[in-house]
């Protein structure tokens, strides 16, 4: 999971009245007028945290004539709750992603130009992730990147630089707030590509 969702996720699920409804949803869909009352809260401020429970996935809603019922996505819930425990027990994945120094060169050498180019983006995950991992480590770590200074550090490499920033967050090399970049710990990527 892409660490900006799991703390969106947290950010959701911390405050009381989310979790009084998350509790309320487990026991069958409702909608938005018998949450409010079940609560002693208005329906704006119910709406209102509705959509911060939608925004994570784990609530979803249903229309049934002219009343609309909010349920829980049990199974997004405990998936996302339970993210946290997975995030250093991916060796099944890393084990089917190793790549020995010998074949991240030769990806290297097939993909990398000798002016340090990128020709093309592998379409093979475990290629693209040595690529994406020898292309990150440019970046200083602890320091946060502005997102066109990230722009400016691709463009000198690859045309296409919204996808290679895109990857490196879905990938778990950066991370990224209010358009704002940092490195994530080497622990957290997938591969890590030795300069």
């Amino acid at each position: 999971m892409q660490l900006n969702k799991m703390v969106d996720f947290h950010k959701a699920v911390g405050d009381p009245t989310r979790l009084r409804i998350v509790s309320l949803l487990l026991n069958g869909p409702l909608h938005g007028q018998a949450i409010a009352q079940k609560l002693g809260l208005r329906p704006p401020t119910i709406t209102h945290h509705i959509k911060k429970l939608k925004d994570t996935g784990m609530v979803y809603s249903r229309r049934d004539r002219n009343t609309i019922y909010f349920h829980l996505d049990q199974k997004r819930l405990e998936f996302m709750a339970t993210a946290i425990l997975r995030m250093g027990d991916e060796t099944v994945k890393k084990d089917e992603l190793h790549v020995n120094e010998a074949e991240q060169r030769k990806i290297l050498n097939s993909f990398i130009a000798e002016d340090g180019r990128l020709k093309q983006m592998p379409s093979q995950l475990k290629k693209k992730l040595v690529i994406l991992s020898y292309l990150v480590q440019g970046f200083e770590r602890g320091k946060v990147y502005e997102e066109f200074e990230v722009n400016d550090y691709v463009k000198q490499f690859y045309h296409d630089y919204a996808t290679i920033r895109r990857e490196w967050i879905m990938q778990q090399f950066m991370y990224r707030e209010n358009n704002r970049y940092e490195l994530n710990p080497e622990e957290m990527w997938p591969i890590v590509v030795k300069r």
